[in-house]
C-alpha cells in the first residue's frame, strides 16, 4: 500500500448526514468554506455530479486540479472530489519536500470524501503485476531498452515504478509528447494501464500495429504474446481500459451520423481504436471542452466521454446541439460515489481538526513518483 487512510477507512457518513436534504448539506458545506477560507481547497473533477461541482474551488482534470491546489501557498487542507489515484497525486505535489520546507514543515492534509471512490482502470495494473511483467520481459528483451510510461490514471506505486526505471507519467493531453520523449531515449515503451490511449497515440506517430502487442497480466506465458511478437514490438500495451470509454462502439458513431445529419463526432482517446477511427476528432477532456467552447452556434456534436461532462456541456452551450454518443448510460460509477453527504461529512471533520479518509503516500513512493511526474513536466 502506498497510501493510508485515517480511521474509519471506507466509512460512510453516519445517518445524520444521509438524512439531510441537499439544500441543507449545501448550506453546511458553504459554512465550512466560509470558516476556513483559503486554507481549504475543494477540487472537483469534470466527471463529478453538478451538485458537488458547485462547491469546487477548481474544476478540471486530475493533474491540473492537483497542480492548482499545490500552487496555493495558503492551502492547509484539500478535499479531492475525484478518485483515489487523484488524491494521491495531490498529496505528492502539495507535499513535495521543498513545499513542506517552505511551510515550516507543515504538510497539507489531503482527504478523499469517500474511500470507495476508486478507478477500475487503475486497478487493472497492480504494482506486483507490473514488476512481474518487467522481470518476464527481461527474459526476452533487454529492459534497459524499455521506457515504462504510466498514464496518470494509475496508483502512486506505478508512478514510482516509472520513476525508478527511467520512466515517465503522461496525461491524455500530452501522451504523444511523452512518447516522443521516451523513443528519443530508448527503442521500446511499456505503456500502462490503458491500452487504448497507448495504441491510439502510437498510431498517430506512425507506429504500425505490427510493432505493438498487448501484455495480459493474467497470462503467465509472457503476457499472452510470443517471444517474436515481443521482440518486434516497439510499444507493449498493458491489457487495461476505462470501463466508461469502453462502452462506446463503432455502431454508435454510425447511428449518430444517420440520425443527425452534419454531426461531428468527438471522442476521448481512451475509446477503442475502431471508435477513434470513425470519429471526426479525438482528444483529452480539456480538448473536448475547448472544441465545444470554440464551435460556432448551430454546431452539432456527438461526444464520447463521461455522461456528467457531456450533460454539463449541453447545459452550458444551448446554442449548439450536443448529444451523448452512446444510447447506454456511461458514467463513472466510482466517481459518482462522492455526493453532498460525503463532502459535507469530510469537510466538517476537517473544520473540527479531526480529518477522516486522509490520503498519505509514503515518502519513498512519493519521491520516485514525483521523479516521474517531474520528467513529464519537463516535456515540451
Amino acid at each position: 500500500m502506498t497510501a493510508t487512510a485515517s480511521a474509519p477507512a471506507f466509512a460512510s457518513p453516519f445517518p445524520a448526514y444521509r438524512g439531510l436534504e441537499d439544500a441543507a448539506l449545501a448550506e453546511r458545506i458553504e459554512a465550512v468554506r466560509r470558516q476556513l477560507g483559503p486554507r481549504l481547497v475543494i477540487l472537483g473533477h469534470h466527471y463529478q455530479q453538478d451538485g458537488v461541482i458547485a462547491h469546487a474551488d477548481f474544476q478540471g482534470d486530475s493533474y491540473q486540479l492537483s497542480k492548482n491546489a499545490a500552487d496555493r501557498a495558503d492551502c492547509e487542507a484539500i478535499a479531492f472530489c475525484g478518485v483515489h489515484f487523484m488524491a494521491e497525486t495531490a498529496d505528492i505535489l502539495a507535499n513535495r519536500p521543498e513545499k513542506v520546507a517552505a511551510r515550516g514543515g507543515r504538510r497539507v492534509t489531503v482527504v478523499l470524501p469517500d474511500m470507495a471512490a476508486g478507478c477500475s482502470m487503475a486497478d487493472m495494473a497492480a504494482i506486483d503485476q507490473v514488476e512481474d511483467a518487467w522481470t518476464d520481459l527481461g527474459t526476452v528483451i533487454d529492459t534497459a531498452d524499455i521506457t515504462p510510461v504510466t498514464y496518470i490514471n494509475s496508483a502512486a506505486s506505478l508512478k514510482a515504478f516509472c520513476g525508478r526505471h527511467g520512466g515517465i507519467v503522461c496525461t491524455s493531453s500530452n501522451a504523444r509528447a511523452v512518447l516522443d520523449w521516451a523513443f528519443a531515449r530508448r527503442r521500446r515503451v511499456l505503456f500502462f494501464p490503458d491500452q487504448h490511449l497507448g495504441r491510439n497515440t502510437a498510431r498517430t506517430m506512425g507506429i504500425p500495429l505490427t510493432e505493438m502487442c498487448v501484455w495480459n497480466p493474467h497470462d503467465p506465458a509472457l503476457g499472452g504474446s510470443s517471444r517474436e511478437q515481443l521482440q518486434q514490438s516497439r510499444v507493449i500495451l498493458w491489457q487495461g481500459h476505462c470501463s466508461v470509454h469502453a462502452m462506446f462502439k463503432p455502431e454508435h458513431v454510425d447511428a449518430m451520423r444517420a440520425n443527425i445529419p452534419g454531426v461531428k463526432v468527438l471522442v476521448h482517446p481512451e475509446c477503442a481504436m475502431e471508435v477513434v477511427d470513425k470519429a471526426d476528432l479525438a482528444g483529452s477532456t480539456s480538448y473536448i471542452i475547448k472544441q465545444v467552447e470554440a464551435a460556432a452556434p448551430g454546431t452539432k456534436w456527438a461526444i464520447g466521454t463521461e455522461l456528467h461532462l457531456v450533460k454539463r456541456l449541453e447545459q452550458n452551450h444551448p446554442e449548439q446541439t450536443i448529444r451523448f454518443l452512446s444510447p447506454v448510460v456511461c458514467m463513472c460509477a466510482t466517481m459518482y460515489r462522492i455526493d453532498l453527504a460525503h463532502l459535507c461529512w469530510s469537510l466538517e471533520h476537517i473544520a473540527a481538526e479531526k480529518p477522516v479518509n486522509v490520503i498519505r503516500v509514503d515518502d519513498e513512493t512519493a519521491k520516485w513518483a514525483l521523479t516521474a511526474l517531474e520528467r513529464m513536466l519537463a516535456v515540451k
